[in-house]
């Protein structure tokens, strides 16, 4: 928001700071000739208003973009947000075709029934028959990849592996997406598989208002039993800011029409739904609870009763690292006894292990899913994926100070350069500060502050910047706007990667106070 005459002296101020002429040591010389260069770059982005709306909006990023040379000049902010985008756009379509967008799952279904189920008297004479027998009954594999034709053209293939008790099968699908027009798209998908002949669909998505959607699935399936057709419909609305009410209809296989309600807020999920169809009518209630934690945990649970029975199932999910988080789920209904459902989505890749463990409601089987998992997880936690993921850290720190390296050292040159060059200046400040009985930096520190005993085996990575605060200071101000501070003069990144806070030690009317700022904080002292 700074005016341009705010601009102009800040210009002059930085730009009698650094004069060359105003210092005679050859080394000095050439430092404030290097700043001096810097303080003129940066008045000739922001003295011309087109360049300074491209870098007020988008920062250097915006100046790099390719195309700016042809956009006419007099613009406004808008205009230049939009020419932004059109051109952020073309560079889009240029890495369209790099991008396939691979998505995978893998299912594998293990029965243990044979840890609860199993009658001695059945096994006394059967060799091993000691050791409780768990076995791989079914397995699903599925893999779909996207391949970008135009910027609104779209090829999807997929294909999919099942098998169960030893027969399965598979199928390949090939669908074409395009986007229409903002309000919608339409997708035309062609298959076969060695069960199921081919298969024809077609797939509409349509926003009918801003708050409304409808999608629509046509399917053709032909088998030795002749055609088989389908439709499903699905009127979306948004019933207010975190809520969506879903009415589906479903005729051919499976007829059924179900109507749901979904409420997403920032700690929370909760689903209600009922179906009724053919074979299956039910109802569901469902609720997750979002832990603002830094893994992101959520515990949830879910009752489903309907004409099959009734399964009541609950579990947890916690994020183990960047791209993972596992889930395990435990379920226990009637008839269909107890099992446990294991879950790891690493990226776009879904691994699947449901684990039947009982056909019956036993005690034992629901305890040992419960606290079995949770046992095995912190564990792995402390031994296992905690040392990992510090290691990791370490390794990434390591390689980002390795490959910033050189410019840090540069910074660091400049910042030393330009606390020696603001010497005689801050020496003046502080006189006049003295005689005002204003502010005066007594003490000032930027880095790493290790404050938590948790941490207390860390190591306290700080610079002592008091030189270049107090020459910041103007009528007994200091006033420092919401940007990384490492970008101030004479300041520069002393931990490359890790999280960083500015002390500040100072003195008003003849008073001592200390004060504690993050580093994309705003500060503002002598505070109110």
């Amino acid at each position: 928001q700074a005016s341009q005459e705010e601009l102009k002296a800040a210009y002059r101020r930085l730009c009698m700071l650094y004069h060359p002429d105003k210092h005679r040591d050859p080394e000095l010389k050439t430092q404030a000739e290097r700043l001096f260069n810097l303080v003129h770059q940066a008045y000739e982005v922001l003295s011309d208003p087109q360049t300074r709306a491209i870098y007020d909006i988008y920062g250097r990023r915006g100046l790099e973009m390719e195309g700016w040379e042809v956009v006419e000049r007099k613009r406004t902010p808008a205009e230049i947000r939009e020419e932004f985008e059109r051109l952020q756009r073309e560079r889009e379509e240029r890495r369209l075709q790099q991008r396939t967008n691979p998505k995978g799952t893998i299912s594998v279904g293990i029965d243990a029934t044979d840890l609860f189920d199993r009658y001695d008297e059945e096994y006394e004479d059967v060799p091993g028959s000691s050791f409780p027998q768990i076995e791989i009954n079914k397995m699903h594999i599925s893999q779909s990849i996207e391949a970008p034709l135009t910027a609104t053209d779209t090829a999807i293939l997929s294909g999919n592996l099942s098998t169960q008790n030893g027969n399965g099968g598979g199928s390949i699908n090939l669908a074409l997406r395009r986007v229409t027009s903002a309000k919608g798209w339409g997708e035309l998908e062609f298959g076969a598989g060695d069960l199921q002949g081919p298969l024809f669909g077609l797939k509409i998505f349509r926003n009918l208002t801003p708050r409304c959607f409808i999608t629509t699935n046509c399917a053709l399936q032909f088998s030795s039993r002749g055609i088989r057709p389908g439709l499903t419909t699905v009127l979306a609305r948004n019933l207010d800011k975190n809520t969506m009410g879903y009415l589906q209809w479903r005729w051919g296989i499976q007829s059924a029409m179900n109507t749901s309600i979904v409420r997403d807020t920032k700690t929370s999920h909760f689903t209600v739904a009922l179906q009724l169809g053919i074979p299956h009518s039910f109802m569901m209630v469902s609720y997750q609870h979002k832990f603002q934690d830094e893994d992101q945990t959520r515990v949830k649970g879910s009752l489903k009763a309907g004409f099959f029975g009734t399964i009541v199932e609950y579990g947890a999910e916690r994020k183990i690292s960047r791209h993972s988080v596992l889930g395990a789920t435990v379920s226990v209904g009637v008839p269909q006894g107890v099992s446990l459902k294991i879950k790891l989505n690493r990226a776009s890749q879904t691994y699947f292990f449901p684990v039947h463990l009982t056909d019956q409601l036993l005690p034992s089987a629901v305890f040992y899913a419960t606290v079995g998992p949770l046992v095995i997880y912190f564990a792995m936690h402390r031994l296992i994926i905690k040392p990992y993921l510090r290691a990791q850290k370490e390794r990434e720190l390591e390689k980002q100070r390795e490959s910033t390296a050189s410019d840090i050292l540069r910074k660091k040159q400049e910042a030393e350069a330009a606390v020696r060059l603001m010497q005689e200046s801050v020496r003046r400040i502080i006189e006049a500060e003295e005689a005002r009985m204003g502010l005066i930096v007594v003490n000032a520190w930027y880095g790493k502050f290790v404050n938590d005993n948790s941490r207390k085996n860390e190591k306290v990575k700080v610079i002592d910047v008091t030189v270049p605060l107090q020459c910041l200071v103007k009528d007994s101000k200091l006033i420092l706007t919401e940007a990384s501070k490492a970008g101030l003069p004479g300041f520069y990144d002393p931990c490359v990667g890790e999280e960083k806070s500015l002390k500040v030690l100072y003195q008003f009317r003849g008073v001592l106070h200390q004060v504690m700022s993050a580093d994309n904080e705003a500060l503002r002292i002598p505070k109110q």
